[in-house]
């Protein structure tokens, strides 16, 4: 069977979709063979060593990602596909395979958390934006899809309460993410290579985009709070800042009194990305809103590593497999010092 994945972009710093394609189409079951057609640039360098084919109609200057080239490549390319991942929502990618694929080739969107309704009480101005597009776009995309994808039964109840004028085939389908190969003390001194500040130091590890839905002003308020009962304990802020948001963060920390604690390697793969979890004390994730957080399944592939899943969801899940309530009191794995407290507001 082959099947076509659609996504804007294969860059590694666009976060979670774009890793879980890399994953699916890397460990594909036998039988199955997988093609991507993004809208990335050609000579784009994070191209070079992927594993599967990738046709890249771009470069692609607009958001929305408006490429006169998609639609008539899928047009063209749809006969030899038995099925098209669409990933995500919100951008032409998924317009031009509703416009070519229905009735040809059977199509499925996965959602990749985008009809979350956080969204829709944290950007009100943006959803009524989004409700233009949805009527005459987005609506039908879905409705004509196959299925529509979900990660968990919260993720699949939650999308419905984004839009009241909503119709589609959900489904529940499993989702996971690679684990570490090779020698971890190699791949700590390709973290420390990125990150220089951090070797010889216990530190705290964010890894995720620098932004407003990833929580970092409350780890960086919270770090604040308690740097003081352990001054030999330091947070690194591993992820690129996509929102020219971690100027303001490094004024409140450095405001704070914190800002030699805290240090900001920017984006890290591969090794040096494995090198940061092995060599932490813990992970932290204080999101707003995840689907499914590929960067908690990567930390929990070790149980010394402790991570903080999205606080809407109101519990904390450590390394040892302990789920936490808001409002309790817990020590961390490995010893860590303080202990520290879940606050229902902050949800740190």
């Amino acid at each position: 069977m082959r099947i076509l994945h659609i996504i804007g972009t294969l860059d590694p710093a666009a976060g979670g979709p774009t890793e879980s394609v890399r994953v699916l189409l890397s460990y594909g079951p036998i039988g199955y063979t997988g093609e991507v057609v993004t809208l990335d640039d050609p000579s784009a360098p994070y191209l070079n060593d992927i594993g599967f084919p990738v046709h890249a109609l771009g470069p692609t200057s607009t958001k929305y990602g408006f490429n006169a080239k998609l639609l008539p490549w899928l047009r063209d390319n749809r006969h030899r596909f038995d099925g098209v991942v669409v990933n995500g929502l919100w951008q032409y990618c998924g317009y031009a395979a509703w416009r070519t694929l229905a009735g040809n080739t059977p199509y499925v969107v996965f959602t990749h958390g985008m009809l979350d309704p956080y969204f829709k009480h944290a950007f009100p101005l943006k959803h009524i934006k989004k409700w233009l597009y949805w009527v005459p776009a987005e609506y039908w995309i879905l409705r004509g899809a196959y299925r529509v994808l979900f990660t968990s039964k919260a993720e699949k109840r939650l999308a419905e309460e984004s839009f009241w004028l909503h119709r589609w085939n959900a489904y529940v389908v499993p989702y996971g993410a690679s684990g570490p190969t090779g020698d971890p003390e190699v791949q700590k001194r390709a973290f420390f290579a990125k990150c220089p500040e951090a070797k010889g130091k216990r530190y705290l590890l964010f890894l995720g985009r620098i932004h407003r839905k990833k929580g970092c002003d409350l780890l960086i308020d919270a770090f604040a709070k308690v740097a003081a009962t352990d001054p030999d304990l330091y947070l690194v802020m591993a992820g690129p800042d996509q929102q020219l948001w971690s100027a303001k963060l490094k004024a409140t920390a450095a405001s704070a009194g914190i800002a030699d604690r805290v240090f900001w390697p920017g984006l890290i793969t591969g090794d040096a990305k494995w090198g940061a979890f092995f060599g932490s004390e813990a992970f932290i994730l204080p999101s707003h809103q995840e689907n499914f957080g590929i960067a908690v399944a990567e930390a929990l592939r070790d149980t010394n590593w402790f991570a903080h899943l999205p606080f809407d969801f109101g519990l904390t899940l450590c390394g040892g497999g302990c789920l936490v309530q808001y409002d309790s009191t817990f020590l961390l794995p490995l010893g860590l010092n303080p202990v520290l407290k879940l606050d229902a507001a902050t949800g740190l």
